[in-house]
């Protein structure tokens, strides 16, 4: 069984840095593609930033320039390096793991994170 387990989260001032961390576990062969999702409360999830195995990165707008994603295809984690946070940004992290290939076979699979919070402080 596949397994993503987020860290980082917290709460920060306004201006301040988190790092999120998500590591993927279970007989993985390959990942696609890792990225970050968020929910802040009465909203919808939405894509906050994606990386495929490959090195290519896909942001929201209003994280550009603000947020880094990379990954270590050996030990299947993926990292959000988050700058300038501003209020706006408090929601619940998901991490999300796309294109799941396990080495015992089988249908490639999405999978999810159980969410870590972050929480900016105005």
């Amino acid at each position: 069984q596949v397994q993503l387990v987020e860290s980082g989260g917290g709460l920060v001032q306004y201006g301040g840095s988190l790092r999120l961390s998500c590591a993927a576990s279970g007989n993985i062969f390959s990942i696609y593609v890792m990225g970050w999702y968020r929910q802040a409360p009465g909203k919808q999830r939405e894509l906050v930033a994606t990386i495929t195995a490959g090195g290519s990165t896909n942001y929201v707008d209003s994280v550009k320039g603000r947020f880094t994603t990379s990954r270590d295809n050996a030990k299947n984690t993926v990292y959000l390096q988050m700058n300038s946070l501003k209020p706006e940004d408090t929601a619940v992290y998901y991490c999300n793991a796309d294109g799941v290939r396990q080495y015992n076979g089988g249908r490639v699979r999405t999978y999810w994170g159980q969410g870590t919070q972050v929480t900016v402080a105005s």
